[in-house]
């Protein structure tokens, strides 16, 4: 099984969401334990991946048997092994948690959902393993369309905003496809590593330079990178909350993903930095989205639409690394993203879990939720204090080694901008607390007692353990961060940045 992982961790939730239809028309309620048990063979398979690659190194898996550049390839190092266990991690967790969830808001559509949430997953592992340029837009697609259709079952508003997404999502993917077309004509492959060999003798060419720019603009619409963020805020406030808890903490991590790997594999950094200077541009613009993302959170009395912004902000951190381009921005970069990841995933899940029981996610209703749900706002607390910044959360050493690559690079205005942000972040995320810790319910307020018990009202086990286990990893990731850099993410680093 080790040596057929690369195939097994595609094929295994393609093959159960073709199924998953059949398994629904023959019993409704088997379609949560099939997808539950498609993941988590995905899971055991990204966890052999990852492995695999900590002890051998660089795996390459030919397709058909045919050699690359000829025959597709999927080329998974430390960098992509590592975004297979997230992926594989954040959708099991998401898929646990969705049962009640889905059964509450979307009832009559529990079989078309699991099906396409098994289609999206495939395409995040699709866009992550593959080795060929081509092949991650296959990839990208699936991932875009399954995006869509899940986004589209949300409340009244929905419909509209993935239709925005749509429309943007669209553009974004033209603009990669065009990249990938130019790329070929000029070098006749689309193996990732056989065309980052033959580029060096072309970066004098105008036609790699477009293509260049259209890849970069293609990412950065999929990555919800400020000033093209639009589509990303509605489409996350309006989604089902556990569509919003899947594709919030992935899509835009996926496609950073795959903004490092064109920076640093397909094109080297030598033409990043020294040729364009296009990563001053990234890390200015990165630089702008943190502040504008989290101005904009700080407007937002809906929940989900905060966090929708938040997103944007997280994003912000994550190009600002990438732009610095030294080994400690590069790190920062590539912790963020794992940090993301469970942060995102964890504050989205316990918005879900308040939407179940109040019915909506408007801040000014939250008084008392701490004493009537409080496992649940404990978990969406650490996940603040995270994206704030605060130890030991994870949060606070992705934006500490930031701050380093920001000073190596002598870049003071975005150690400012760093710290800065995080009293924004505070701002922001101090209102849902305090409206939720601090103030009682008008019908409160005539109780001759004020610490008149409240009864707790928790969301279901099945809502209650996934949030649990994503605050859990908030918090392991910030204790275990020098051992996760360590054995992973500085193998992540190209040489001599």
């Amino acid at each position: 099984m080790t040596d057929q992982a690369p195939i097994l961790i595609i094929i295994i939730p393609l093959m159960f969401a073709l199924m998953t239809p059949l398994i629904g028309w023959i019993r409704k309620n088997l379609c949560y334990p099939w997808v539950l048990l498609s993941l988590t063979l995905s899971a055991l398979s990204s966890f052999i991946i990852l492995r695999t690659v900590l002890l051998r190194g660089i795996i390459s898996y030919k397709l058909g048997n045919w050699d690359p550049p000829w025959g597709i390839e999927y080329a998974i190092d430390h960098l992509n092994a590592l975004m297979l266990v997230i992926i594989t991690v954040i959708s099991l967790i998401v898929a646990v948690y969705s049962k009640k969830s889905i059964q509450r808001e979307k009832p009559d559509k529990i079989v078309h959902f699991y099906t396409i949430f098994l289609l999206q997953v495939t395409g995040f592992l699709g866009m992550v393993v593959s080795g060929d340029l081509f092949n991650i837009y296959v990839f990208l697609e699936i991932a875009s369309l399954a995006g869509y259709a899940l986004i589209a079952i949300g409340d009244e508003r929905a419909p509209y905003a993935s239709f925005r997404y749509v429309v943007i999502g669209t553009i974004g993917a033209s603009f990669y496809l065009l990249s990938v077309g130019y790329i070929y004509s000029v070098t006749g492959s689309l193996n990732i590593a056989d065309v980052a060999r033959l580029l060096p003798e072309l970066y004098n060419s105008n036609v790699i330079l477009t293509a260049l720019v259209f890849m970069f603009a293609g990412i950065a619409i999929k990555m919800a990178m400020f000033p093209v963020h639009a589509w990303a805020p509605n489409a996350y406030t309006h989604a089902p909350s556990a569509v919003s808890a899947l594709v919030a903490p992935l899509m835009t991590k996926v496609a950073a993903y795959l903004m490092i790997r064109v920076s640093f594999t397909v094109f080297k950094p030598h033409y990043i930095i020294d040729v364009i200077s296009l990563n001053s541009f990234i890390s200015w613009i990165g630089a702008a989205g943190i502040i504008a993302g989290s101005i904009f959170a700080i407007a937002q009395n809906n929940l989900k639409k905060m966090l929708s912004y938040s997103v944007v902000a997280q994003i912000g951190y994550i190009a600002l690394g990438i732009g610095l381009a030294n080994s400690y921005g590069l790190t920062g970069a590539v912790l963020h993203i794992v940090n993301e990841a469970f942060t995102k995933g964890c504050v989205f899940l316990a918005a879900g879990g308040i939407v179940y029981k109040l019915g909506g996610c408007n801040i000014a209703d939250f008084k008392n939720l701490f004493r009537k749900m409080p496992f649940t706002m404990t978990a969406f607390t650490i996940g603040a204090f995270s994206l704030i910044g605060i130890p030991p959360t994870c949060g606070f050493f992705s934006k500490l080694y930031l701050i380093l690559g920001s000073i190596e690079a002598d870049q003071w205005t975005f150690v400012g901008v760093l710290l800065f942000s995080s009293i924004l972040n505070v701002v922001y995320f101090f209102r849902v607390i305090q409206t939720a810790a601090f103030e009682k319910q008008m019908s409160d307020y005539s109780r001759e007692d004020p610490y008149e018990k409240v009864p707790m009202d928790e969301v279901p086990l099945t809502m209650l353990i996934p949030i649990q286990i994503a605050a859990l990893g908030i918090l392991l990731c910030g204790i275990f961060n020098s051992e996760i850099i360590s054995s992973v993410i500085k193998y992540a680093i190209p040489p001599g940045l």
